[in-house]
């Protein structure tokens, strides 16, 4: 059985397409960013607005937790599959960001209203 070979016009379409979602992805991002800003400015003007609260402590065990459970994940799988290898740090710098957020989050004072 032989196997097939892209054509060319077949590689260049392939190369395009992540570049070209990065891009979208960017377009959508900064119209939106500009929609919100807008949107902030007219509320200022009528005079609506109310700052969002930002809740750190949340933001952090959320993440810390996220992450933590990934790179442990990660690690675990590519230490049965490689052993000790350099493929393990892809799920040991998650797992240390993970673990990092999660003591600052119990370092994080609470919030107090």
């Amino acid at each position: 059985m032989e196997t097939q070979s892209l054509t060319p016009a077949a590689q260049v379409i392939i190369a395009i397409i992540p570049v070209v979602s990065i891009f979208l992805a960017a377009v959508l991002i900064f119209f939106v960013t500009l929609w919100r800003h807008h949107e902030t400015k007219l509320r200022i003007l009528k005079g609506t607005y109310t700052p969002q609260k930002f809740n750190a402590k949340a933001f952090t065990l959320l993440t810390g937790l996220c992450l933590a459970g990934i790179g442990l994940v990660l690690a675990v799988m590519f230490f049965l599959l490689e052993g000790l290898s350099w493929g393990m740090l892809s799920g040991l710098i998650p797992l240390a960001a993970g673990v990092a957020f999660l003591i600052f989050s119990c370092s994080c004072p609470a919030d107090e209203k």
